[in-house]
Formats: structure tokens, C-alpha cells, sequence
């Protein structure tokens, strides 16, 4: 198990704790699949995977631990429109921005490109703290644009 594996089963442990919330095999098993994985999910795909791997967990287990993770910020919700909501795990995770294309509906991950200080320049001029930041960027990939 990596370090960032134990910090964030960590973290998760401790907001069920405090939350008065069950730590069960299910909660963790569907945590270590999102934090094993490199890419965006959406619930529906995340349940059919550990369905295929004999995992015994159950639809409405997965979307309510999905739920609870999105409260204890370890992972994040993204909507990329035409109702394609997607998650992707945050702790351990460098800041990054999402293309989106619109034929094939592949995400591709890209850095800041000047928004970092561009939000900068905003919470300074503007006096308003920004806790969190995405550009989504719409078109065609390189392998659609063929």
C-alpha cells in the first residue's frame, strides 16, 4: 500500500468516525478501486467494475459511498454537459484542468497555463477566496479532427 493509499483511508476512517457513519469492507473496498485508478469514473461504470471483479457491493452501496467521499473531499464531481457528470479523486492529486471532446467524449487532463495566477489576480482584486478552480475546455480530440 503506497503512503498516499494509508493517508487517504486515514482521512476517509476518520470522517466516518466522527460522522457517526459505518466503516465497512465496502466503503474501503470501493475507496482503494477509486484511489487505484487513474482515470475519471462515473458511478454507474464504477459499480459494473467491481461487479466484474467479484466484489459484493451493492449499486446502492457504491453511489452512497460516492456521497460520503464527495463530503470528505476525497474525490470530486465534474460536469462536463450533455448530463456526463464524472468523479475523480483529489487528495494526492496536482492541480489540472479537463479538454473534453465532444465526438468521443474522452477527457484529457492538461495544467494551469497561467490560471493559477489569473485566479490570483481575482481574490486579490476582487477580495474573494477561491477554494477551488476548473476550466473545462470543448472540442475535438487530435484522433476525431482525422
Amino acid at each position: 500500500m503506497s503512503e498516499t493509499n494509508a493517508e487517504v483511508k486515514n482521512k476517509f476512517s476518520q470522517y466516518l468516525e466522527n460522522n457517526n457513519n459505518r466503516k465497512t469492507h465496502e466503503r474501503f473496498a470501493i475507496l482503494d478501486e477509486i484511489y487505484s485508478n487513474q482515470t475519471h469514473f462515473d458511478a454507474e461504470s464504477l459499480y459494473v467494475k467491481m461487479k466484474k471483479s467479484d466484489y459484493r457491493v451493492s449499486r446502492a452501496t457504491v453511489y452512497n459511498t460516492i456521497d460520503v467521499l464527495l463530503k470528505c473531499n476525497l474525490i470530486k464531481k465534474h460536469n462536463f454537459g450533455d448530463n456526463m457528470f464524472f468523479f475523480e479523486k483529489t487528495y494526492g492529486v496536482t492541480p489540472h484542468h479537463h479538454m473534453i471532446c465532444k465526438t468521443c467524449k474522452s477527457i484529457i487532463e492538461f495544467e494551469g497555463f497561467g490560471v493559477r495566477e489569473f485566479s490570483h489576480q481575482i481574490s486579490k482584486s476582487k477580495q474573494f477566496k477561491i477554494e477551488d478552480i476548473c476550466l473545462n475546455v470543448y472540442g475535438k480530440c487530435e484522433k476525431c479532427n482525422k
